[in-house]
């Protein structure tokens, strides 16, 4: 079977590719052509997932699959959420959305947080939608190399290590992109 994961995010892409079995093949919109840098422009991570899964059907036809993922930081009320990658401003800055992330809680106590993503699986002419989410807190510096986005200040429920100072492998287990491609998976696997 062959899916495209409607994303250029190498990193994404990589991690995604590690977790689905060899039978299912993913292809990224480079593959297929797609060079456009799909609008996200829904005010939630669910509807941005599907704004991104129904450009690929409509413009290219092949089944596919969108994710949209979000920090949601609780004393924040869910923000960053659905603005995480450009929470400090454009054009899009890890670096810089933690810089401003670390300083806004910078007097804050509860640091709790949690990843969240949502994967909307267009098929058939259906669309179904899968979550993932890990639990965690916001640390107060970044520690570790690998990852992206907040990973080096996300440390998730029950580990002692930053998700940048995991490998790709611990946290492709773990992480709530994991989570939700497990079960894109179960519901491929059923088809």
């Amino acid at each position: 079977m062959q899916l495209v994961f409607a994303s250029n995010n190498k990193n994404k892409i990589k991690e995604i590719q590690q977790l689905v079995p060899s039978e299912i093949q993913i292809v990224s919109l480079e593959d297929i052509g797609c060079n456009v840098d799909i609008p996200e422009t829904a005010d939630t991570i669910e509807g941005n997932a599907i704004l991104k899964a129904a450009y690929v059907t409509q413009n290219y036809g092949y089944p596919c699959f969108a994710d949209d993922s979000g920090l949601e930081v609780d004393c924040l009320n869910g923000a960053p959420g659905v603005y995480s990658a450009r929470y400090a401003g454009e054009p899009k800055d890890d670096t810089k959305n933690i810089e401003k992330l670390l300083a806004v809680l910078k007097e804050e106590s509860n640091r709790k947080a949690n990843f969240k993503t949502i994967i909307c699986l267009n098929i058939n002419g259906e669309q179904h939608l899968f979550t993932g989410i890990i639990n965690g807190e916001i640390i107060s510096e970044k520690r570790g190399t690998n990852g992206f986005g907040y990973d080096p200040i996300f440390v998730a429920e029950g580990y002692n290590k930053t998700f940048a100072e995991l490998s790709i492998e611990e946290k492709s287990h773990i992480s709530h992109r994991a989570r939700a491609v497990k079960q894109l998976i179960e519901f491929l696997k059923l088809k």
